[in-house]
């Protein structure tokens, strides 16, 4: 059993028929205990009306609240609006509880012993998580998988974060709309996209790129072998979350040893299946 980490924001998508709970590192770790990992969410919530709520659903989910932190900012929120194809629009608010995730020396093992660990951009746009972030990712043992979800969300990001995010990674996932955004900011010049995330893959030495598409298919690539496979077509409710299954899905097969077309045929699928449900993170058992 591979132990997981995810770093990063807890909070709650508000979308048109409610709230649900969600972020990034936080869908992570649902699917990744679904693939039969141990898996933890490392991140912050607010002493508000919602807190009773959020770790009963963290308990329903079977995600551990043990590396959640309680603190007086309130609990983040993310507007969210669907349009054609359920694509979600996002609407993110500032000054809240995960912003303000502080060092907790008592982390430190628990990070160590992590198989996995994956993080993204938006938890960093404070420099307080992105101090956490830091010292938690130079805890790791040397053997870990750190997977960069970068998740560009509105202006929160810099080439210095996204730098170094790279720097302390080995495995980095984006979508089509966020390769050209870092292909800019640290200057690769290639043309075609396979060529700009070879550059990264070797700039970066890199284990693994995956590169989503949406409808237009994925790609996953290592230092020696690559894999493509077109999206399958499904009726869409709405695709929150199912970049985060992908992920989840995609390194813990890695972990795994599994082959890179294995890897990457049960990422999509399962990807594919989250499109069809409601939320970010629906009930299935498929490992």
């Amino acid at each position: 059993m591979k132990n997981v980490i995810g770093i990063g924001e807890l909070l709650w998508d508000v979308l048109p028929e409610g709230k649900e709970l969600g972020g990034a590192p936080c869908n992570f770790v649902y699917h990744a205990q679904k693939q039969g990992a141990k898996a933890l969410a490392l991140s912050a919530v607010g002493n508000d009306d919602f807190v009773k709520e959020i770790l009963y659903l963290l308990k329903a989910k079977n995600i551990s609240a043990e590396l959640i932190q309680i603190n007086d900012k309130p609990t983040g929120t993310v507007d969210v609006r669907l349009h054609n194809q359920g694509v979600p629009e996002y609407t993110i608010h500032e000054n809240v509880a995960l912003d303000y995730i502080t060092f907790n020396e008592s982390w430190h093992q628990k990070v160590n012993q992590a198989d996995i660990v994956c993080f993204g951009s938006l938890a960093q746009r404070n420099s307080t998580s992105r101090e956490t972030i830091e010292k938690m990712l130079k805890s790791c043992n040397r053997e870990a998988l750190i997977v960069y979800d970068i998740n560009l969300r509105q202006n929160y990001y810099s080439k210095e974060i996204i730098e170094k995010s790279l720097q302390l990674c080995n495995v980095l996932k984006l979508y089509e709309d966020e390769l050209p955004v870092v292909c800019e900011l640290l200057e690769v010049t290639a043309e075609g996209e396979e060529q700009q995330l070879s550059v990264l893959l070797n700039r970066f030495n890199l284990k693994l790129v995956a590169f989503t598409k949406g409808s237009e298919g994925s790609l996953l690539m290592t230092p020696v072998e690559k894999s493509y496979i077109p999206t399958p077509k499904v009726e869409v409710k709405d695709t929150v979350g199912a970049g985060d299954s992908f992920t989840a899905v995609m390194i813990v097969g890695f972990a795994n040893g599994n082959s890179l077309k294995e890897i990457h045929q049960k990422a999509v699928e399962i990807s594919a299946f989250v499109c069809t449900q409601d939320g970010a993170m629906p009930e299935y058992n498929w490992n």
